[in-house]
């Protein structure tokens, strides 16, 4: 898919802020709220824009611990790494899930409510699989920068 100017200054303002308006949004790109309307939807029927969500404080909600867990498979049978993504995905306290290279095989971002909490799913996640050698967790201090934007490269205006 080919994105012009007008479509790249749509996708930096809605990562920014999803619950602008069409109109505020053909404001600040120059084009009317129709215009604003089909480009959205096709970004979205295109896969650029995957989900518009509402980013929520885990703090608010009583998440207060993020934790970062690397994971080291025993077999990387594609079977076995399935079932894992699987129950990595099925598991709501993984809010992102990578499967990488290197020393480690996955590394998990978990938003829990306490240790207590977070040794249960060692237990569900780690303990109960017959694939994990061996995992290493690391304890959030302080969420510098949480986020999920991509960088927009925007043209700028001679």
């Amino acid at each position: 898919m080919s994105l012009d100017a007008f479509d790249l200054k749509l996708i930096h303002y809605v990562q920014q802020d999803a619950s602008l308006s069409q109109a505020e949004l053909g404001n600040r790109v120059n084009l009317s709220s129709a215009a604003v309307n089909r480009r959205l939807k096709r970004l979205g029927d295109e896969g650029v824009i995957r989900k518009t969500v509402a980013l929520v404080d885990p703090q608010q909600l009583g998440h207060a611990l993020t934790i970062i867990t690397e994971v080291e498979v025993e077999s990387e049978r594609l079977d076995l790494l399935d079932a894992m993504k699987r129950s990595f995905l099925a598991c709501p306290q993984v809010q992102q899930c990578y499967y990488v290279a290197g020393e480690f095989d996955f590394v998990l971002v978990l938003a829990c409510r306490s240790m207590e909490q977070y040794t249960e799913l060692t237990r569900q996640l780690f303990f109960e699989s017959n694939n994990v050698k061996r995992f290493r967790t690391l304890v959030s201090m302080s969420n510098v920068k949480v986020g999920l934007e991509v960088p927009v490269e925007l043209a700028t205006d001679a």
